[in-house]
């Protein structure tokens, strides 16, 4: 489904029934073919608002998957830049992805938990797309505390999200529809398969961002068709 080369349907059922590492690892040779890889014009767009090449010394991906991000952070880097999952499968499509990817900063695969990064004031950029399903209501604290101790002063998190889409839209539905079936997965499954829509929506982000060090901004307008509406969040450590 999705696309010839992407995932069958069956292939995604044993994904989301087993555990959500497990899972990644059992998807990530075809990611990159499957809706939920981030679309590369709010890469691009999430891109521009970072700088232009070689405009920052290091950047971070978080939950890189297979790599997408990294190829556009590193030609704007010029020391390192980090990619961090806890998919060792989708480490290794990384790997083979960013091999001759443009820009000369050195770059470093990481394998580890986003909740519990040990990067300590280093960092000039963090980014993370695509994973921010992952990060549930009590573990938000947690996750974006690590963000910022991995952040000089001044340093950014940048990020991609939207608002809180209309009841009466379609994308209202499903997105409820989608959790209510993770939902209810979770309790008849373990161990749980943590995915879920409608997280860090703009403005309601706000103000863990802001309890966390942060100045926010959020600009509309920076991708291309047909993802304008989306939202590239530039949240600023003080």
């Amino acid at each position: 489904m999705f696309h010839p080369d992407g995932p069958s349907l069956a292939e995604l059922l044993r994904q989301a029934l087993t555990t959500t590492e497990r899972g990644y690892d059992l998807l990530a040779p075809k990611f990159d073919h499957t809706p939920f890889r981030t679309p590369e014009p709010i890469l691009e767009g999430a891109a521009r608002l970072v700088g232009g090449p070689r405009s920052i010394r290091s950047a971070l991906d978080v939950c890189c998957g297979t790599g997408a991000g990294l190829r556009h952070l590193r030609p704007l880097c010029t020391e390192r830049v980090v990619g961090l999952d806890f998919s060792a499968g989708m480490l290794a499509e990384a790997r083979k992805k960013l091999e001759g990817a443009p820009g000369d900063a050195e770059v470093e695969l990481v394998r580890g938990d986003a909740f519990a990064m040990d990067f300590e004031a280093e960092l000039d950029v963090v980014t993370c797309f695509g994973a921010l399903g992952h990060v549930t209501a009590r573990d938000e604290d947690r996750f974006v505390a690590g963000i910022a101790r991995a952040l000089v002063p001044g340093g950014r998190f940048v990020f991609a999200t939207g608002t809180r889409p209309a009841p009466t839209s379609a994308a209202f539905w499903m997105a409820h529809g989608f959790n209510a079936v993770m939902h209810a997965r979770n309790r008849l499954v373990s161990p749980p398969f943590v995915m879920f829509y409608l997280t860090f929506l703009w403005p309601e982000v706000r103000p863990l961002l802001e309890r966390h060090g942060f100045t926010c901004e959020a600009t509309a307008g920076a991708c291309e068709k047909p993802w304008e509406r989306a939202l590239i969040v530039v949240a600023t450590k003080r």
